[in-house]
């Protein structure tokens, strides 16, 4: 044992492990004894040390060998049981996918994507006229059946907004000559209730003044608001152009909870708020329907007028688009075609497989339109009158031409007597239009899909619409 002198005094040392490591480390290796006792220090650590992660290592390599070996057999007897026995039975899968999956959206496992693309737009408003030649279309008279007399004599006749049109008067409603045709806001006789879509006179009177139109409607909270983006609409336009929004009062009052109330002249942002009462069909989207397809008798003195959905939010300025679906190309009604389908066939099977509405009703217009001339769309033929059957309807474009208006009204009295999908009888609608009036062509553009999603913001319902209508 070694000693130490402190004060002139030898005191004996003693020495252990820490001591040996924090006096190897003071004295950098001087000493021989005190520098084999570090080494050997280290040795047994590292010894120990790596024991402890070759055991670790060990044990996490095993659990790892069993988890997989476990999930590829699972997989292997999944994939087994899963698998058709033959050829045959695949296809007889493939056959009753139209049973099995009614009602439930179809599996992908890649879905598609959409995306804008662009529109070559004048830069600016300014200057911007009228083409003179432009209203050189088919010219006839329209006029509307306001009122209904009682059909029978006992207490079962009910006044409809959509009036009872007879078979007959459906017939001879597509010829395009001068004739009164239903087209929605029809009256009872006298003594009878509203049949709805009520507005206040003071309404009435600012929309008598429109002659440019953007409008849009929300019923049963369906959506939020969605303002037009102001600072990509023109001056110009928000001094000329009528900005409307359609709404129920309960709709009124959840936007009003949520901080968008109408100022002091109706106005939210640049939608002129119309309050609609006492809605005429329990079906929010076929209410939908009136302002979206009945523009040209909301506003009886418009020239002009754009429908949006309101799950969009404009992004363009109303009066560039205009000039560039109608005036640029000569047209008096501008939509898009469908992003994903063009055959009615497809989409009657994509309205069943979301349970959009009921099936029988559903069968019930398609047996009748195919009885009357409906065929698929043919990609291939040269000869289409349009580059698609199923249109996306959100962005309509349409001057207030007679052909046009004459097309919203047949469209509309589709949509009051079968289902309220209004894609199933849009291309029904506009072929039978053309080929009863050979004369007198209905010039109808359909724009591209991708130009629809360059001109607004899409975003998705706030709820479901309301349940299909069984009627």
């Amino acid at each position: 044992m070694a000693h130490y002198r402190n004060n002139g005094e030898l005191f004996t040392e003693r020495r252990g492990i820490i001591y040996t490591i924090f006096n190897s480390l003071g004295k950098s290796f001087h000493g021989s004894r005190v520098l084999r006792r570090s080494r050997r220090f280290g040795r047994i650590t590292k010894n120990r040390l790596s024991r402890w992660v070759f055991f670790l290592a060990a044990l996490f390599s095993i659990s790892l060998t069993v988890y997989g070996l476990k999930m590829f057999f699972q997989a292997k007897i999944e994939s087994t049981l899963s698998m058709p026995h033959n050829l045959q039975q695949e296809r007889n899968m493939e056959e009753t996918i139209l049973v099995s999956d009614a009602g439930r959206p179809p599996k992908s496992k890649h879905r598609k994507q959409h995306f804008p693309c662009e529109v070559q737009f004048m830069k600016t408003v300014d200057g911007l006229v009228e083409p003179k030649s432009y209203m050189n279309f088919s010219q006839f008279s329209l006029e509307y059946v306001d009122e209904e007399e009682k059909l029978f004599e006992n207490d079962l006749f009910e006044p409809k907004f959509g009036g009872h049109q007879t078979l007959e008067q459906r017939e001879k409603s597509f010829y395009a000559n001068n004739q009164t045709l239903h087209c929605g806001f029809v009256k009872g006789p006298l003594g009878y209730s509203s049949t709805g879509f009520d507005l206040n006179e003071k309404d009435k009177a600012y929309m008598f003044s429109c002659k440019v139109v953007v409008s849009s409607c929300i019923f049963g909270s369906s959506d939020f608001l969605r303002r037009p983006t102001s600072r990509l609409i023109s001056q110009y336009s928000k001094d000329n152009v009528c900005f409307v929004m359609f709404l129920d009062d309960q709709t009124l009052s959840k936007l009003s909870s949520e901080g968008n109330y109408p100022d002091d002249r109706g106005y939210i942002g640049l939608w002129k708020v119309v309050t609609v009462k006492n809605l005429p069909y329990d079906d929010m989207r076929r209410t939908g329907k009136v302002p979206k397809f009945l523009s040209h008798r909301l506003f009886p003195n418009a020239r002009y007028s754009i429908w949006l959905d309101s799950k969009m939010r404009l992004n363009s300025d109303p009066m560039l688009m205009i000039e560039y679906f109608l005036w640029r190309r000569n047209t008096e009604y501008a939509i898009s075609n469908h992003y994903d389908r063009h055959c009615v066939w497809e989409e009657v099977l994509q309205n069943k497989r979301l349970n959009k509405y009921n099936h029988t009703a559903i069968d019930e217009q398609f047996n009748f339109y195919q009885s009357d001339g409906l065929t698929k769309f043919d990609p291939s033929d040269p000869n289409n009158l349009l580059p698609s059957y199923v249109p996306e309807g959100s962005l309509i474009v349409r001057a207030h031409t007679p052909m046009s208006n004459l097309f919203s009204c047949l469209w509309f009295n589709e949509v009051d007597r079968f289902t309220s999908r209004d894609q199933l009888s849009f291309a029904y609608t506009y072929l039978k239009l053309r080929r009863m009036n050979p004369e007198r062509p209905f010039r109808l553009y359909m724009f591209k899909d991708c130009e629809r999603r360059a001109l607004v913001k899409l975003f998705r319902h706030r709820t479901l619409p309301s349940p299909p209508d069984t009627a």
